[in-house]
């Protein structure tokens, strides 16, 4: 009954019908041990081999029957599951390829949404600087203007003080 590997197996006891026969699923038995199991015991222990009667032939059969349908639903069982596996792992596979695009479209809408916003940013700083040295030339000329103004308005007051004077001084020297 011992395999060499290590592996865990699953193993199901089921009755039939008429509970006579345990169908042990999962465990592979040799042909000598079937037939140690369907022998009845003797009183000393040890089973009569040698002697078969023809009912005994027929379980043999039907057992080796039922053992072999046993086997057949149980690779069907297991080939079902390993096909149900790569089925799975097929859509596990699709499924990470589909996210995979999603996931790189969307780096790429990203990306692009940055560059677009970076270059917007420089269009804004270029604008920015160009007021601001439109801001300064402007301020530079009001300056100039302001100087000018006041030059001449110091000028004007020059003049109009001195005239001022002169007409003060004129009406002094009239009166007295």
């Amino acid at each position: 009954m011992g395999g060499g590997g290590s592996s865990t197996r699953r193993v199901t006891f089921e009755a039939d019908e008429n509970e006579n026969i345990t169908v042990v699923k999962g465990v592979r038995l040799s042909d000598s041990v079937i037939d140690r199991m369907k022998e009845p015991s003797s009183p000393s222990g040890r089973p009569h081999s040698q002697h078969r009667s023809a009912s005994g032939a027929v379980n043999d059969e039907e057992l080796k029957k039922r053992i072999a349908e046993e086997l057949a639903l149980e690779r069907a069982r297991r080939d079902s599951e390993a096909q149900k596996r790569r089925l799975f792992g097929k859509l596990l596979e699709q499924e990470r390829i589909s996210s995979n695009e999603h996931l790189t479209r969307a780096i790429l809408r990203e990306r692009a949404a940055t560059e677009e916003e970076r270059q917007k940013a420089q269009r804004f700083a270029k604008q920015l600087e160009e007021k601001d040295r439109e801001l300064k030339k402007h301020d530079a000329y009001y300056k100039e203007q302001l100087a000018r103004l006041e030059e001449r308005s110091a000028q004007f007051y020059k003049v109009t003080t001195e005239q001022y004077q002169k007409a003060a001084d004129e009406v002094s020297a009239r009166f007295k």
